[in-house]
């Protein structure tokens, strides 16, 4: 166990002095950080037991932060304002990756029901911009289309959750004749948890406005106190038989946008302490759960799980953005650079203890394969596709004949 830890901590000490490095490459911070865990899981450094324990008290407490985090920074306003090309991908696009995960997932789970492939697409549907961060942070990648993929990929984790437990409860319901109460169960969740949340992010931000006017409070508590709130939401839906993490990502949409920019905190977290989460969350899922993943991972799970990426998101996207004024290299690229990150193995976790034990492992196994899948694609090419990409938007606007696209660059969604 300390042959692991003094492992994990080196690496972590390396990693930090050549991220910048890294970064132009195709070893991103979650490829490596789940092959760490992979690796020590097999040389047996550290204990795999003590990881799944672990695993579950980070992987909560990172989704409720990120949840609350990553809605905060998003400006309903601007939003709103225009039909722009991330409302569509989270309006139209998402729903219809959930419809379309769906079709494609029948096939590979005969005997199981129609929900049980509805649930399968929905954990499948949220994308992660951690994986592709060669890609969001690129400079050759026009500005819009960077903040394009940012935003989708803060909300859509958010958006995807209702359908995510209310497939779950209904699933149980159905694997399980002694399961009468689930329904009730699922819509208390989905009811109270989004109350709490609005009720918690519009007054915390209002105290934390009032504070801030007086000059009771300075920038470094703020951030203890966001954090805190945060995990309260997520309490006190429990205590009213809500949904915490629902409560959690409403509290936050509402309380970033009551405070509207007067906490830094929100972002400074997000790029420093988050990233040492989302680091533990992916060393943790491989050393716990990817061994075991791969080894249950058959041709009909990776039939699922590459039809996801090629197909299903890509066909989503594509529709989403008719009408728009995307290109049609511009529908690709937001449709290929979708990778399922850490919303899709912690909403499995999420899920798995709610409904039939062996449907819950399957699905669990599913989407850990998912993940290392999409790192290693998504990581490969992120790099390539974005310089290509670039260029071939630099050509573009260059040319003659092209139509001009208009500057989105001045509205804020962040």
């Amino acid at each position: 166990m300390a042959t692991g830890l003094l492992m994990l901590a080196t690496f972590t000490v390396c990693y930090t002095l050549l991220a910048k490095t890294l970064a132009t490459t195709v070893f991103t911070a979650p490829i490596l950080f789940l092959g760490l865990g992979y690796v020590l899981a097999m040389t047996g450094m550290m204990p795999v037991g003590e990881a799944e324990h672990l695993l579950h008290i980070v992987a909560e407490l990172a989704l409720i932060i990120l949840l609350f985090l990553d809605a905060a920074q998003i400006n309903l306003k601007a939003l709103r304002r225009k039909f722009t090309w991330p409302l569509r991908m989270l309006v139209i696009g998402l729903p219809l990756s959930i419809l379309f995960g769906t079709i494609a997932a029948i096939p590979f789970l005969a005997g199981l029901p129609l929900v049980a492939a509805m649930l399968v697409a929905a954990i499948l549907a949220p994308t992660d911009a951690a994986l592709g961060q060669a890609v969001v942070t690129n400079p050759l990648v026009p500005e819009r289309v960077r903040r394009a993929l940012t935003v989708e990929s803060g909300l859509n984790d958010g958006l995807a959750l209702p359908a995510i437990l209310l497939f779950a409860s209904l699933t149980a319901e159905m694997m399980d004749a002694d399961a009468t109460n689930w329904a009730l169960f699922g819509a208390k969740q989905l009811i109270f948890g989004p109350i709490v949340g609005v009720f918690l992010g519009y007054v915390g931000g209002q105290l934390f406005l009032l504070a801030k006017a007086r000059n009771m409070t300075s920038v470094t508590i703020e951030g203890i106190g966001a954090i805190a709130m945060a995990g309260g939401a997520y309490l006190a839906a429990g205590e009213v038989g809500g949904n915490g993490f629902i409560a959690s990502f409403v509290a936050g949409l509402f309380f970033g946008n009551v405070v509207k920019g007067q906490c830094p905190f929100i972002y400074e977290f997000t790029e420093s302490e988050g990233q040492m989460l989302t680091w533990g969350a992916f060393f943790l899922i491989g050393l716990a759960l990817v061994p075991a993943a791969i080894l249950h991972l058959n041709w009909q799970m990776l039939a699922i799980i590459l039809v996801s990426l090629f197909v299903v998101r890509p066909l989503a996207i594509w529709i989403s953005l008719i009408g728009s004024d995307a290109a049609p290299a511009t529908r690709l690229f937001f449709g290929w650079f979708g990778p399922r990150g850490l919303a899709t193995a912690l909403f499995a976790l999420v899920v798995v203890d709610q409904i039939d034990h062996e449907l819950g492992e399957t699905i669990l196994m599913l989407a850990i394969n998912a993940v290392w899948i999409s790192s290693v694609l998504h990581g490969a090419t992120a790099v390539p596709a974005a310089k290509w990409f670039g260029a071939y938007m630099a050509r573009r606007e260059e040319a003659p004949e092209a139509q001009p696209v208009p500057d989105m660059r001045k509205e804020s969604f962040l």
